[in-house]
């Protein structure tokens, strides 16, 4: 046998030997982007149950959508849909909207259309991120992408936009009849 001196550098496993799974929690740069495929949606303007976009994009689309609540977001209101802003210390109401495996590449194509999201574009009045969502339970933490507002339409929203209060849309009192944007 071949044992090796004190002095030796260490060597490194052999690659049969068995090694402890990364750390999902250890966070090394820019997530992954293909750590986030087929992701849920969450939405909160449109494209909730009952109103418009929400007929025209995910009816049929989609596995389950149930209620949900996104910590880091403060909603603004926009010309016919609202604008999710990323500020700590906000929450917004909507619903996590899991899609069928079968449409998730056509949803997201759909989607980023109509949010006008298209990656690294300067342009975009949205982008689209992963963010952490709980679940009505109040106890689940759920991976999900939401459409928030791109960096320049956020800071105009901040120094001039009129905050919904609540975080929620369709909270009392708000007319979303006519709107038509996700």
């Amino acid at each position: 046998m071949n044992t090796p001196h004190p002095s030796d550098p260490p060597t490194a496993p052999h690659p049969s030997t068995p090694s402890a799974p990364p750390d999902p929690s250890a966070s090394s740069g820019p997530p992954d982007p293909s750590d986030e495929a087929g992701l849920p949606f969450f939405v909160y303007g449109t494209l909730r149950p009952g109103e418009h976009n929400h007929d025209l994009f995910l009816r049929g689309r989609t596995r389950s959508e149930e209620p949900g609540r996104m910590r880091g977001l403060v909603l603004y209101e926009g010309p016919g849909y609202p604008y999710a802003v990323e500020e700590p210390g906000g929450a917004v109401s909507g619903e996590l909207v899991t899609a069928l495996p079968e449409t998730y590449g056509e949803l997201l194509a759909a989607l980023d259309e109509l949010e006008e999201y298209a990656p690294g574009d300067p342009r975009n009045l949205y982008e689209r991120v992963a963010r952490d969502a709980v679940r009505a339970d109040g106890a689940t933490v759920v991976r999900a992408w939401v459409y928030v507002a791109a960096p320049a339409v956020a800071a105009r929203l901040r120094a001039e936009g009129r905050p919904i209060e609540d975080g929620d849309w369709r909270g009392p009192g708000r007319d979303t009849r006519t709107r038509r944007r996700g």
